[in-house]
């Protein structure tokens, strides 16, 4: 009698698992991309999300298998601030149907339920300041994704979705935690025309909350990790936050190449190990944005408080000038030269560059200033 007991038990298990066939595999993890919904004529009018962000961290997303919702505070369309769509990344997402389709009809946060998902990823661009911070769903999202042992990551501005998110326990969930993102450095180079809107400078209000800010120069690539709370600090951040995401969920990542993201660490390893990029560049020019390099040390100069700031400025525009051939870039690396006493690099930089361009009188004018001064 036994006998035919555990053989009927075993065939109706059989048969229920017949009808059943995935109910022992285990489904990817699933993360929630939040962006805001404040956006209105491509940051014109108001600042939306950072496209580049959602871009990047879509595709690492869906490349390592993770299911993606994305979810707004109002719902349906959503408007990006003007972006670059010729960007690898960008016209990979583009091209890309289902990612097209969320975009356009994104979820409204009242109608997500958190326990089905197991990270939530927070994009960056100023918009998340003016919406993102007081909306009680998403607060509430948050804290239970965290709660339930998930995820919860933000990258740039995204991080302001957190400052007003309490746990059940009534401390905010940065505080006492490693967090970083956008920083009031970054702002007053980078955000000039949206800041003074803004109703709080988000590295002092995460710092208020009592978060462990971290952070690195202005625009390098820095991730923050405590735990199941992973933060970015700029849109340069995105790749490797998304990244830490998938690791953080189980999953030994399969890791993205971003040529601006690689840019950063270059420009990173000049600038805090000093190291000489150009023979890397020169190596593996395709892996890079020489122009974005060149731009950095650009600003790295008119913001320079030191000769040391200058000499690294100068060092990355040289390094990036042989893919470059702009004469602003050449009159640049000759005012560094200038800045730095160096009168004899200055009016050779300057005579190579009239060379070609014989009739830039910028050039003209700074030759002329340096050799009647030394």
């Amino acid at each position: 009698m036994r006998n035919i007991i555990f053989t009927l038990c075993i065939t109706l298990f059989i048969a229920v698992m017949g009808y059943m066939p995935f109910a022992s595999a285990k489904q990817n993890p699933k993360v929630l991309m939040v962006v805001s919904s404040y956006g209105e004529d491509q940051g014109k009018t108001k600042p939306g999300y950072e496209f580049d962000e959602f871009a990047k961290a879509y595709l690492v997303f869906k490349q390592n298998g993770l299911a993606i919702d994305v979810a707004s505070p109002k719902g349906g369309l959503v408007e990006a601030d003007e972006y670059d769509a010729s960007k690898p990344f960008n016209a990979k997402l583009l091209a890309d149907e289902q990612a097209n389709q969320q975009i356009a009809q994104t979820i409204a946060l009242s109608e997500i339920n958190a326990q089905d998902y197991q990270a939530v990823f927070v994009v960056g661009g100023k918009g998340a300041m003016f919406d993102l911070p007081y909306d009680k769903h998403l607060q509430a999202i948050i804290a239970d994704i965290y709660q339930n042992q998930g995820t919860v990551s933000a990258v740039c501005h995204g991080p302001a979705a957190l400052t007003e998110v309490k746990l059940a326990n009534g401390e905010y969930l940065v505080a006492n935690k490693k967090v970083n993102g956008f920083t009031n450095e970054e702002e007053k180079v980078f955000g000039k025309k949206w800041v003074k809107h803004f109703d709080f400078l988000l590295e002092d209000r995460l710092i208020e909350r009592g978060a462990k800010f971290e952070k690195a120069g202005k625009m390098l690539g820095y991730v923050a990790i405590d735990n199941r709370l992973v933060t970015g600090q700029n849109p340069m951040s995105t790749g490797k936050t998304a990244i830490e995401v998938v690791r953080s969920l189980g999953i030994t990542p399969k890791a993205m190449h971003f040529a601006d993201e690689a840019s950063m660490e270059l420009v990173n390893n000049l600038l805090v190990n000093n190291q000489d990029i150009s023979k890397a560049l020169a190596e593996n020019t395709s892996l890079y944005d020489p122009k974005l390099i060149a731009m950095y040390g650009f600003f790295h100069l008119k913001t320079a408080a030191d000769k040391h700031a200058i000499a690294q400025a100068v060092k990355l525009m040289e390094a990036s000038k042989p893919y470059m051939k702009h004469p602003k870039l050449s009159l640049a690396i000759a005012k560094g030269y200038e800045k730095l006493g160096n009168y004899q690099q200055a009016k050779l930089t300057l005579n190579e560059l009239l060379a070609t361009n014989p009739e830039f009188e910028d050039a003209k004018t700074l030759l002329n200033k340096i050799s009647s001064n030394s």
